[in-house]
């Protein structure tokens, strides 16, 4: 038996000696690299965690000391101390997630992934503790050094700053990168830590007594004295700013030394009152194939060669991603006015491309989207049109600033939304299905959803050419698939791709979902019942042909990959109301629940939606034998009901 294998949680760590755990972690390492190769998943983040976890887990007692990530995604270690260790189906349906997941563990408190958060969730759980007379227990929050650049931190730092009596252990994970390498004041500074003489001889020497490090670790120590004061006042050179905040700090410690990060961890659960830890590790630590990758150390990866790290899954099918950020190069040579910003998601969401091309046009603000759509604003105020690309899950961290900063100014901010949808194997915080119900409420705004790469960049085109409003794309996960054709477009931009002699069905698709559409349609030919299938384009607001169409037919379905409540679906009914058309409206869409993780294919299945469900729901709205009922089929007309093969 392995040491791995005799870890059943994390207090069989208890017997082991120091150099059993070394041991420990190269078995650890040899796992991870192994079964995530098969699976995909976050490799480089959690080879680089590797000591630094085991030393926690030997010093604090989870689940009575709650031990907080962030991200989560820095939890497969944690995994498999505490007692997870079957990663064969490692982020698919029915495997473990990942992420932290309470379902899985009482090990497992945060499950959400948003970056930034964890200090908020320790500086409560530990004011809790306190509160109820349970000052024994420590709460440990890992934060990596990206998360540091977002702003929610340092709201959790002057917070706990403010009650110096808990026992709360906040430990900076310092690899010098978020996705890729961290930006910003807070970066620079770390960053002069990581290659100042001293730490270097320090790191290589692996010296464990932190309290031995003599002139050098006073001098470090004055540096960052008080955790935020310190940080700040180096950008700041303000002395007496944040002078109030008083939190003892640790460091900075070789955090792939396990001896010396368990010293580190015993003298701050020991001291009482709030500790930051500050660990310097490396992305990837172990495994040359993602030390050597530039872009981001193996962050995440697909399926891939254990041996060389080469990927074994296919290549050649072009990304939405890449179709997005190939485009916005070509627009910006044509425009000098277009400025890209990014939430320290550069390459993840294509915008690399125009950095490489325009280095002073595109700005990677680190993980803080609220900063990022607010500065936008600022950017359309000076002249500026910004572009500015993130996933679709985290526009809902900025939706304040997209609301009052950006449309309240009817600012021209364009909003690239990536990862739009069901993006399968990341989980429930990372799907992208809130952006429509969230942003269609911001009044002024324009949503587009592109159903292939040429409507992608056809749209935009077209939204990076509005300047009185804000404009947001939406698209998908993955390759973008094949092209639909319009056989005609109306005169308001709504794309007619179905079109039949009859009136019974108008299937309003969005964005990729036209495929499906089509698929329906095909299906209720079948059956004798006549669909037109149309892609509006831009969503919201609803173009006026959406609506006139709807009054010549006897049913509308909407179909969206986003959450049904708020959809599209919705605000499409809500508009022929007001147009007094009384056709019947059926909004396709996903469940308002947060959806686990699996492919997206087993996602849409189980939520029933794909071209055999909705055309078989469809039928029975038609039929009469399922609500809404086709106008003209409902009782309250008195109309006969059609059946499948009459017509």
């Amino acid at each position: 038996m392995s040491l791995l294998e005799s870890i059943g949680g994390p207090r069989d760590l208890d017997a082991l000696s120091k150099e059993q755990l070394e041991q420990l972690a190269l078995e650890i390492r040899e796992h991870l690299v192994r079964n995530v190769a098969k699976t995909g998943g976050h490799l480089g983040p959690n080879l680089g965690v590797v000591e630094l976890t085991i030393a926690m887990h030997r010093v604090f007692d989870s689940p009575r000391d709650a031990i907080v990530f962030d991200t989560g995604h820095q939890s497969y270690v944690h995994k498999l101390l505490t007692g997870r260790q079957d990663f064969s189906t490692l982020r698919q349906e029915g495997g473990l997630a990942g992420y932290p997941q309470r379902s899985e563990s009482e090990h497992d408190i945060v499950e959400s992934s948003h970056a930034s958060s964890s200090l908020s969730w320790a500086d409560g759980i530990s004011r809790a503790f306190s509160m109820t007379g349970q000052e024994d227990r420590t709460v440990v929050a890992v934060v990596g050094d990206g998360a540091l650049t977002g702003g929610m931190t340092w709201e959790a730092l002057n917070n706990i700053s403010d009650d110096n009596n808990r026992r709360l252990v906040i430990v900076v994970n310092d690899n010098g990168r978020s996705y890729a390498p961290t930006i910003g004041g807070m970066a620079r500074f770390l960053n002069g830590v990581r290659t100042r003489r001293s730490y270097r001889n320090l790191y290589l020497t692996s010296q464990r007594a932190f309290d031995r490090m003599g002139g050098a670790g006073r001098a470090i120590y004055r540096g960052v004295r008080g955790g935020t004061h310190g940080f700040l006042s180096r950008f700041s050179n303000n002395e007496a700013l944040y002078s109030n905040l008083d939190i003892k700090y640790i460091g900075p410690i070789h955090g792939h030394d396990v001896a010396a990060m368990i010293e580190a961890f015993e003298q701050a659960k020991h001291y009482g009152a709030p500790v930051i830890v500050h660990a310097i590790t490396e992305k990837g630590r172990g495994y040359e194939p993602a030390l050597k990758d530039v872009a981001d150390q193996f962050h995440a990866v697909g399926q891939i060669d254990p041996e060389t790290g080469e990927s074994l899954e296919a290549s050649g099918a072009v990304s939405w991603t890449s179709v997005f950020g190939d485009k916005l190069v070509q627009l910006a040579a044509e425009n000098d006015r277009i400025v890209g910003i990014t939430a320290a998601m550069l390459r993840p969401t294509g915008l690399h491309k125009m950095a490489e091309r325009f280095p002073e046009r595109v700005i990677d603000v680190g993980i803080a989207e609220q900063h990022a759509a607010a500065s936008a604003a600022g950017l359309a105020f000076g002249g500026m049109h910004p572009v500015v690309a993130i996933y679709a899950t985290f526009i809902n961290r900025a939706f304040d600033q997209v609301l009052m900063d950006v449309a309240l100014h009817k600012a021209g901010v364009t909003f690239v939304l990536d990862r739009a949808g069901v993006t399968g194997p990341d989980g429930p915080s990372h799907h992208g299905v809130w952006d429509l119900a969230i942003l269609q409420v911001v009044p002024g705004i324009r949503l587009a959803a592109p159903r292939d790469s040429v409507r992608l960049e056809e749209e935009l085109a077209e939204a990076v050419a509005v300047d009185d409003g804000p404009t947001a794309l939406r698209f998908p996960k993955g390759s973008v698939g094949r092209f639909y054709d319009a056989v005609r477009r109306t005169d308001d931009g709504v794309d007619v791709l179905r079109e039949g002699s009859g009136k019974d069905v108008l299937l309003v698709t969005v964005g990729p979902m036209a495929g499906t559409g089509l698929e329906v349609a095909e299906r209720l030919a079948a059956q004798g019942i006549d669909a037109t299938v149309v892609d509006p384009r831009w969503v919201v607001p609803v173009p006026r042909s959406v609506v006139s169409m709807s009054a010549e037919h006897r049913l509308v379905v909407c179909i969206e990959d986003g959450i049904r409540v708020g959809g599209i679906g919705t605000r499409i009914r809500q508009d022929l109301r007001e147009a007094g058309v009384d056709t019947a409206v059926t909004e396709v869409g996903l469940p308002d629940e947060f959806l686990d993780h699996a492919t997206r294919a087993q996602i849409l299945e189980r939520t029933r939606l794909t071209a055999q469900d909705i055309a078989q729901d469809v039928m029975g709205m038609v039929l009469g034998s399922k609500l809404p009922h086709a106008r003209g089929v409902s009782n309250e007309t008195g109309s006969t009901a059609i059946v499948a093969g009459d017509r």
